[in-house]
Formats: C-alpha cells, structure tokens, sequence
C-alpha cells in the first residue's frame, strides 16, 4: 500500500511554506520518537524491582544499557547506509514493529539472561530508524522550519521521562512486568501509522531554496515559492540519486567524516550522552537509596521533571536559535552549546541536595539549560550535511552518542559497588559533559562555511 500521509498540500512542492508536505509528517515522526523514548526508560522506573526479584549487583544492572547500546552500536552505520538508498518509512515502520516484540520479551522473560538480551535487541532495532528519521525531517521540512522539526522530534529524548514516571508507578501498583506489557500495544498501533507516510523526494527542498539563494542565512530565511512539476512528488522521484547509488560505503562514510562541524557537534553530544546516561539512570535509586522516597515516588519525579525542563528549555532554544542564526556566527550552535555547557554544571549542585524538593528543583533547571539545544544541533546537521548522504550523517551521530550512553550507567554502577556511594560515579560523568557543551561552541567556526558548501553543491544537482 502507497502512503497516504505526507503528500504535498498541492500539486508542485512550494519550498516557501513552513510544510509544504503538512504537519502530519512530524506528528507520526513525533509519536515515534516518543514511544521509543517511554519503552526505553521503562527500565530506569522499574529497576530497584527488578533488582529485588532477581537480586543483581549494581555492576550487573548498569551493564545493561552498556550492552544495549554496544548493540545498538553495531547497526548504526548500517541503518545509515540503509536509509540512504532504500524506503525510509518503510524501514521505520518495520523496526518499530520488532521494538514491541522486544518489548513483549522483556515482560515475559523467565529470568535475568532473557531479560538482558531482549533489552539488547530492542536497543538495536530502536537505533535503525533514527538515521532514516533524521534523514527524512530534513526532506519533508525546509531550512526556514527545520529547527521547529528537529526540535519537537528531538524533544522526546526527555519526554521519554513519562517511562520512568510510568515503570515506577506500574511496578508498586501492580508489577514491572505490567510496565513492558502495556508498551506492547502502542508499538503495534505506531508501526502501522508510520506505514502510512508517503515518501518525500530526497533532496528536491534543498534544490529548490538554493535556487533561490545558496548563502546560508537567506536560505534559513527562505520565503519565495519555487514551484515544480507535479511528478516531483510522486513516488518515482525518491528513488536513490546515482550519485550515492554508485557509491562505495567507505567513501561515503569519509566525505561525511570530513564535515568539521559534523564532527565536533557529534563528539560534543557524545560526551554529553556519556554522563546523562548515567546519571538520569541511576537518578531514581539514588532518590530511593539517600532520601527516602518511595519507589513511585521517584519514578514520577524523574520523569516528570525532564518532561518540564524539556518543554521549557526547546521553547527557549526555538527563540534564541531563530532570533541569533543568521545575525551571530554560528548562532543555533552558540545557543545549543551554551546551554548543554550551563546545564552540566548545575547538575552536580542538583545531586549534592540531601532534599528532594531541592534536587528537583535544581534538576529542573538542569533540564531546561540542556533541552535548548534540542531544536539547533539536528537542524545545524541538517544544514552541514548533503541530502544524499544525510542518513550516514545521522547515522554518525547516533554512532557516537549511542558509544557514549553505552559506559554512563556502568561507570556508576562500577563506582557505587566500589565506594559505596552513587554520587561519586554520577560526580565523576559531569566533566565530560562540561566538554561536550565546549566542543559544541567549537562547531561554530565551521558551520558556516560547511552550510554555504551544501547550498552550492544543491544549486548544481
């Protein structure tokens, strides 16, 4: 069945509009990244359960996400790979469907082994759609909306925190099986949505604006029509340019290495991923172990204060990235780095609190410091990196922050069995994160040479 969802709202594509294929395309997307991000942190809510039916070291529970993002790392450059030359709403639409049966093994798993490699599993299906998202966002939305796309969709990385909140309170109500079953249905009913979506044309957005302006700013700005035929927007037109067709995986994989500020935004994320793993992991025992609340309790407060945080801090980041892209050097990357750069160093007072009102107070703030670059670092990677190699470059990203969650929850699980404290192993993931903020205000200096170099490479398709 041919998509339905996503067709242009009229014959020729305009490139002026804001979504010129409609907004249904970020919604399913949205829904997407949301379900995804609430299965996730299922484990962070129900894991002091889990650990008391089948008594696991702390060493043992922090490795799982360690060996789910090593799995999830394997099949990075792949789904890359995949989604540059093959159905991107197809491939997504088949992983999410694997995401719920990984999620019905969990809640029937017989015993800790079964556990850990469904978790496994479900961490590898989950990171092949993420390049054919980011891929397909940047060809259904233009330049002029692509930081409203990429914001919302990335947002739900801490939206996901409703999973927590949702683990702890199924797990004392009823039981954390009764956390992964209920995620079953919404994974089902999501695959089938996204079956939906029709395939946008790869590229023609970008031709269209650099036809009107290659220099970078004008084209953020964009506001003309560029109007095409009718056939642009049939499937036939997202078939795969020979350009990358042809072209072997290694040699596309160093023209994307070769992107500067490809290369510092994703090695400044993940760092940032490696202590935010961590942390935001072990945050709900470490409530539950030092102060005194209820495992409900601290489910409900770890996902719900970065849902708040997140919210707050991508409205932010939306304003200041549209207000100084364009007008400061490098601007979305000078709001997105200021604020991962201010929000890893109020962290580490917010754990220090030996008051939950303070610690949440203070975690808030934290959250909605990190959560401004949400809207700016996708759509900065977006602008850098070719529409025919932008699953590859995606693929790069979630590479790098995939390597870089896979050690946060083991490193603190490792110090805690060793120090007898979770806060030294959360104290010591808060320096990489003040040099991921750093690198990413580094990215600046090429972002905007990388970004007219698209345009002109557009102009010429």
């Amino acid at each position: 069945m041919v998509g339905t969802l996503g067709s242009p709202r009229a014959s020729a594509i305009d490139a002026g509009s804001h979504a010129p294929f409609g907004w249904a395309p970020l919604v399913v997307l949205f829904i997407v990244g949301f379900v995804d991000r609430i299965e996730n942190n299922l484990l962070s809510g129900v894991l002091p359960a889990i650990q008391g039916e089948w008594g696991f070291s702390d060493t043992a529970a922090g490795s799982i996400p360690t060996a789910a993002a090593l799995a999830a790392a394997v099949v990075a450059l792949p789904a890359g790979y995949l989604a540059d030359r093959f159905s991107r709403t197809r491939i997504i639409a088949v992983v999410v469907l694997v995401w719920a049966v990984a999620t019905l093994g969990s809640g029937l798993a017989t015993g800790f082994l079964m556990f850990y490699l469904m978790r496994a599993l479900l961490a590898a299906a989950e990171n092949i759609d993420n390049p054919a998202v980011g891929s397909l966002l940047a060809d259904y939305y233009p330049p002029v909306s692509r930081a409203k796309a990429y914001g919302l969709t990335r947002v739900t990385t801490h939206l996901g925190g409703v999973g927590t909140l949702l683990g702890g309170v199924l797990a004392e109500t009823f039981s954390w099986r009764t956390a992964f079953l209920v995620m079953v249905v919404p994974g089902v009913l999501t695959a089938l949505l996204v079956w939906l979506l029709r395939e946008p044309p790869r590229g023609r957005l970008d031709r269209l604006v650099a036809a009107g302006d290659t220099s970078p700013a004008s084209a953020v700005r964009a506001a003309r029509i560029f109007p095409t035929k009718a056939s642009d927007a049939s499937p036939a037109s997202t078939s795969v340019p020979a350009a990358v067709a042809g072209l072997p995986f290694w040699r596309q994989l160093r023209q994307v290495l070769a992107i500067p500020t490809l290369v510092f935004v994703c090695a400044g994320l993940s760092l940032l991923t490696l202590g935010l793993s961590g942390i935001f992991y072990w945050l709900p025992a470490l409530m539950v172990r030092s102060l005194g609340v209820g495992t409900g309790t601290a489910g409900s407060l770890v996902g719900l204060i970065p849902v708040a945080g997140t919210l707050t801090g991508t409205l932010v980041g939306s304003w200041l990235g549209r207000k100084w892209h364009g007008i400061r050097k490098g601007g979305r990357l000078l709001a997105g780095g200021s604020g991962l750069t201010a929000g890893s160093l109020v962290l580490p007072v917010a754990l220090s609190m030996e008051s939950a009102g303070a610690m949440a107070v203070l975690v808030l703030l934290a959250c909605s410091l990190l959560a401004i670059a949400m809207p700016n670092l996708a759509a900065c990677l977006a602008d850098v990196v070719p529409a025919t190699s932008r699953g590859l470059g995606f693929a790069v990203l979630q590479l790098l922050t995939t390597g870089g969650s896979a050690f946060g929850s083991l490193v603190v699980g490792i110090a805690s069995d060793q120090f007898g404290s979770l806060r030294v192993g959360m104290y010591i993931l808060v320096l990489p994160m003040i040099a991921g903020g750093l690198l990413t205000l580094r990215a600046r200096t090429s972002f905007e040479h990388d970004a007219r170099k698209v345009m002109r490479e557009a102009a010429r398709g």
